[in-house]
């Protein structure tokens, strides 16, 4: 799973732990250099005391062997055996001792030299320097947590003028996100890769204009089209109904002609409505009256049922108006009830307009509740047969609801089929 974090707060602990990591390794090299080194001279200092002591001694027998710093005893090959039995048959060197017992410190280094017929031996109390070494490690530690927060200071500071670019870049382009003119970006910016992506985007948005402005030019270009031939079919239509005596067959086949008349007429203002990509659908103060839309969506589709044993009707429990253009309610109506037609072989279709809602019964088919949410997705068409279809509708009356602050769902019916639910939400429900 890829981390969420801000990038700034990523820079800072990267740099954080970078100082901690640097210092703590510099710590750890010095105490062990220092060992090391320190180990080092010991050795050779207690080595040559030791000797220069034999030289003393060798030089001048009566010669106390010992000063206030060293300790040296002195044995010939018939009294070694008075010496500690653990220093007994040691080679010439220096050694590091344990001892606790008598006057022996606990720990000590332990130089052997032989010579002169002598058995020299002289010793170093090295647990004093433990306290040395404690106090080096405190001071190590202390460096090292000052290191870290120094760290985090400068990295606090550095990620505000490194990343400080970057979010005036995100600010200018949340500005025009809210509505405000697209101005270039790459002059406020450096040459560097900052400005690289401010020209990116500059050249992203010019584009991206283009195609929206030849888009909006062509929609408005087919609307102006479409509207001339509608309009024709449509009053030469209403003509041809006001014929007197004419029978009762071309009757019916005209007003479905004036139907589809209408339906395309809607159909066109809507798919204009989106093609704008506005934050919310324009009302004009228009409202509408939801149940008419209903009765008059119900009418359009019962030709579609064909000869299917089904029964489409409108139950109207609550009287609901919207502050809507009709054509757009009777668009998102009319998808939802042409899928309950499409997918219902027999039983019934009921469209119930209840306080702020309308719910489109059948009893087809049905879904499955978790695939409900992805029918509403570009070109994703229900299972069925028989059915055809593009799998747009759906789609459109989603981004009709999400135009208006409308709510759409889809769920399986109780038994058998599928409820469509188109709530209004700030709809007015009339009393």
């Amino acid at each position: 799973m890829q981390s969420r974090r801000k990038l700034r707060f990523r820079l800072i602990v990267t740099f954080t732990l970078f100082g901690f990591g640097l210092s703590a390794l510099f710590a750890a090299a010095s105490l062990y250099v220092r060992a090391k080194v320190e180990n080092q001279l010991i050795d050779k200092s207690i080595e040559a005391d030791l000797l220069q002591a034999v030289e003393n001694k060798h030089l001048h027998p009566e010669q106390p062997p010992h000063s206030d710093l060293i300790v040296v005893w002195f044995w010939n090959d018939r009294t070694v055996y008075q010496a500690p039995l653990a220093w007994q048959g040691l080679q010439p060197g220096v050694y590091d001792m344990r001892g606790g017992t008598g006057n022996m410190p606990e720990r000590y280094k332990l130089a052997v030299v032989r010579k002169y017929g002598l058995d020299a031996f002289l010793t170093y109390d090295i647990s004093r320097e433990s306290l040395g070494k404690r106090q080096l490690v405190t001071s190590l530690i202390t460096a090292v947590l000052l290191f870290t927060l120094l760290s985090l200071a400068v990295g606090y500071w550095l990620s505000r003028r490194v990343m400080r670019p970057v979010t005036d870049l995100a600010q200018r382009l949340r500005a025009f996100r809210s509505g405000r003119r697209l101005e270039p970006l790459a002059p406020h910016f450096a040459e560097d890769e900052v400005g690289e992506l401010a020209a990116a985007l500059d050249d992203y948005a010019q584009r991206q204009s283009a195609l929206i402005q030849r888009d909006r030019e062509f929609n408005a270009d087919v609307s102006h089209e479409l509207r001339t031939p509608l309009a024709v079919i449509a009053s030469t239509t209403e003509l041809l109904m006001a014929t007197p005596d004419l029978p009762e067959k071309l009757h019916t086949r005209l007003q479905r002609i004036s139907r589809a008349v209408r339906q395309s007429t809607e159909l066109t203002q809507a798919l204009l409505l989106l093609s704008r990509a506005e934050r919310s659908g324009p009302v004009d103060g228009e409202t509408t009256d939801v149940a008419k839309v209903v009765e008059e969506v119900v009418d359009t589709h019962r030709p579609d049922l064909g000869r299917k044993p089904i029964e489409l009707r409108a139950e109207i429990e609550s009287p609901v108006t919207v502050e809507a253009p009709s054509s757009v309610v009777a668009v998102a109506l009319g998808n939802l009830v042409g899928n309950a037609c499409k997918y219902t072989q027999e039983g019934e279709i009921v469209v119930r307009v209840q306080a702020g809602r309308v719910r489109i019964e059948d009893t087809g088919q049905g879904i499955k509740a978790e695939e409900a949410e992805h029918l509403f997705e570009r070109g994703v068409r229900g299972e069925g047969e028989t059915v055809k279809g593009a799998g747009l509708g759906l789609a459109i009356v989603r981004r009709l609801c999400e135009l208006y602050g409308w709510r759409v769902s889809l769920a399986p019916r109780a038994g058998r089929g599928t409820v469509a639910t188109l709530d209004f939400g700030g709809g007015e429900t009339q009393d």
